[in-house]
């Protein structure tokens, strides 16, 4: 074979035209850390791969894989934020992807996309702020416990599962809540500004949709899985590189991060499992809202 016919075989144009690469960062679960036992998504532990996604070669974009019923409003604003700040510095567009569900603090995480698409049957939206836990103060009596409670401040044991609720605890809350629910609906309003088709009070009342209504709403701006919208908009040859971070080899084997409090304390401490058993049922309350 002479050197003219080795000269053919080589991809000239794909060598001097390669592929664009999208980095796919996935989001799935609930946000914020349910107890010592259970991770959930919070900046610490994405930082480093959102780093490395925009700093990939040949980037076209960054695509996000959204599966989370919601969580930490903190959390859910700080990974927003650098991914918006990192998509600017380098001129690169987001595009998010819902799965079964992006709501509330997961939907939150899509408004971080230029775009935002689902599937027909996602749960989309649950622009609202809940807060849940439990009260055993009933419980205390039967079980003729004593509960004791030392405070230096009339407010520091307020919402104390407990003790009995009291209606200016809850004033307070509901307080904070507006506070957060405000800014959910700044960041709703600025990220799809020009989009929304829907009456406020109706997208901002907590309320959540199937993906072809969230389209109707106007809070996506499609029906589409990731690979087709992708290659509709980058080209067929588009190459989607998942970026993972790093397992513990415990977590791999068994679903479960080590303690991270600081006291030394093992997988058998009985407080740990408990805070895990517990940690459990509100991971599980969480998905439940949305009949997953």
């Amino acid at each position: 074979m002479n050197l003219r016919s080795l000269l053919a075989m080589v991809p000239v144009e794909r060598l001097r035209n390669p592929p664009p690469v999208v980095a796919v960062l996935r989001f799935a679960g609930v946000i914020g850390n349910l107890g010592p036992l259970r991770r959930g998504l919070s900046l610490a532990g994405a930082a480093d791969q959102i780093e490395t996604a925009f700093k990939m070669r040949r980037l076209g974009a960054v695509a996000l894989a959204i599966n989370s019923p919601g969580g930490s409003p903190v959390q859910a604003a700080l990974i927003a934020r650098r991914i918006r700040a990192l998509a600017e510095e380098k001129d690169i567009p987001v595009f998010a992807f819902a799965e079964d569900v992006a709501a509330s603090g997961g939907y939150w995480l899509a408004c971080a996309g230029d775009e935002i698409y689902a599937q027909e049957s996602s749960i989309v939206g649950s622009i609202g702020v809940v807060t849940q836990g439990f009260g055993f103060a009933g419980l205390m009596k039967r079980l003729g416990i004593e509960r004791r409670l030392h405070t230096a401040g009339e407010s520091k044991a307020i919402l104390d599962p407990f003790l009995t609720e009291k209606p200016e605890d809850v004033e307070r809350l509901k307080e904070i809540q507006e506070d957060i629910h405000g800014a959910f609906k700044e960041l709703v309003r600025e990220r799809r500004a020009g989009k929304l088709k829907a009456p406020e009070d109706e997208l901002f009342s907590g309320a959540f949709w199937t993906g072809r209504k969230a389209l109707e709403a106007g809070l996506i701006d499609g029906i589409g899985d990731m690979r087709g919208v992708l290659r509709e908009k980058l080209g067929d040859n588009v190459k989607l590189r998942l970026v993972a971070g790093p397992r513990p080899w415990l977590r791999r084997r068994l679903g479960l991060a080590m303690p991270g409090d600081g006291t030394g304390r093992g997988l058998s401490d009985p407080g740990d499992w408990a805070a895990g058993l517990l940690a459990a049922v509100e991971e599980r309350l969480w998905w439940g809202r949305f009949g997953l």
